[in-house]
């Protein structure tokens, strides 16, 4: 069985090279023979004539390449690496009349004899020498876009990994605002209680500590499976049941097939926080809130967050901010789903209360592909 590891491999080797090479001039030998095949010319004659010359080409050019590595000239200054060729040029080139005649004295077309001295050399200038010279500075303009389309694709990589790190380090930035925000609200929910209710006081501490080891798991991804945000909130809201008691309700509706889809971390956590402490705890019934998600298509998820309680202000519209949680989550949306059809949308709710909706796109493997992996303890 064949290892493509093992082919690639050997792709990358000399040997290969110059094979890939070999084929190269080959093919470009037989394309310039093709008007001298067409007449009525020594058809034989014809090709090795072309082929001959551009195999010539074939052994020089790595010659032209060492040269090139030699100028002790900025790639950046062309205009003096030009200036600098000038004399290797004329060298070379002559160097090339040379072994082109030993070449076709090696398939008999051409007299050994004729080599000696400077003849050759002389019958090359008063025919194809500028021709000659001029292949050598096509060859080299040729080299020299190769090395210019590298630096370009890897100054492309570098932009690229500059605006990705800048991007991770603005997501990152956002999340440490938003989590010394959830627990100074959480803490300060724990405090409340204590002295009123010491042991229930122990159990949000308890749940805090869950919720703080599964933060510290998903502190190096930007997106984390609907199911793991959903069990962080769980424990978000056992603290907030041992608080409000009765008068908080919660609903899930999830969909089975969204279960595993791709979210960011933490972005439900502060709509639910938004609820419970703008919408119920200034009810003295509390009231319900309920968390729904589910595909609109097969790109993407639909999440809605609402309560029934006292709504939003009289005087909000659209554009207004509901505090720092709900700023920081547009914030990190808009980082994550750069120029997509994202929704993120506050509004009120149809029979009392507010209703939060978040249109996201879903992301595939792939286009996750960037972000670390989990960390475990």
């Amino acid at each position: 069985m064949t290892n493509p590891m093992a082919g690639k491999q050997w792709m990358k080797s000399r040997p290969a090279r110059v094979a890939v090479a070999a084929l190269a001039w080959t093919i470009l030998g037989c394309l310039f023979a093709l008007p001298d095949l067409s007449s009525d010319t020594d058809k034989r004659h014809a090709l090795l004539l072309s082929l001959t010359l551009w195999w010539s080409w074939g052994v020089v050019t790595p010659l032209i390449l060492w040269v090139d590595r030699k100028i002790p000239v900025s790639r950046k200054q062309l205009a003096r690496r030009v200036l600098a060729h000038l004399l290797p040029s004329l060298l070379v080139t002559s160097v090339y009349v040379y072994l082109l005649g030993a070449v076709r004295a090696a398939f008999g077309m051409y007299e050994w004899s004729g080599l000696a001295g400077i003849r050759v050399l002389a019958d090359s200038l008063r025919g194809m020498f500028l021709w000659n010279w001029l292949i050598y500075w096509l060859i080299l303009g040729a080299w020299q876009a190769h090395h210019y389309y590298e630096h370009y694709v890897a100054s492309e990589l570098r932009l690229e990994r500059l605006e990705r790190n800048f991007s991770e380090a603005r997501l990152n930035a956002l999340r440490m605002q938003l989590e010394p925000h959830f627990l100074f609200n959480a803490l300060n929910t724990i405090s409340s209680e204590i002295q009123a209710d010491p042991v229930s006081a122990r159990n949000m501490i308890e749940h805090l500590g869950s919720l703080l080891r599964l933060s510290l798991d998903t502190n190096e991804r930007q997106l984390v499976p609907l199911f793991e945000e959903l069990s962080f909130l769980d424990h978000y809201l056992a603290i907030q049941r041992i608080r409000f008691g009765d008068r908080l309700r919660f609903e899930q509706v999830i969909d089975e097939d969204v279960r595993h889809v791709l979210v960011p971390s933490m972005v439900i956590q502060p709509l639910v926080e938004n609820s419970t402490r703008h919408g119920l705890s200034q009810r003295a019934t509390g009231g319900l809130v309920r968390v729904l998600a589910k595909r609109t298509d097969e790109q993407h998820i639909l999440i809605t967050v609402e309560d029934d309680g006292a709504g939003l202000p009289a005087n909000w519209s659209p554009g207004n901010s509901l505090g720092l949680g709900l700023s920081i989550t547009e914030q990190r949306l808009t980082a994550l789903y750069p120029g997509s059809d994202r929704v993120f949308e506050i509004r009120r709710r149809k029979g009392g209360g507010t209703e939060v909706e978040l249109r996201l796109p879903i992301l595939s493997a792939e286009e996750a592909r960037w972000q670390p992996e989990p960390r475990h303890a």
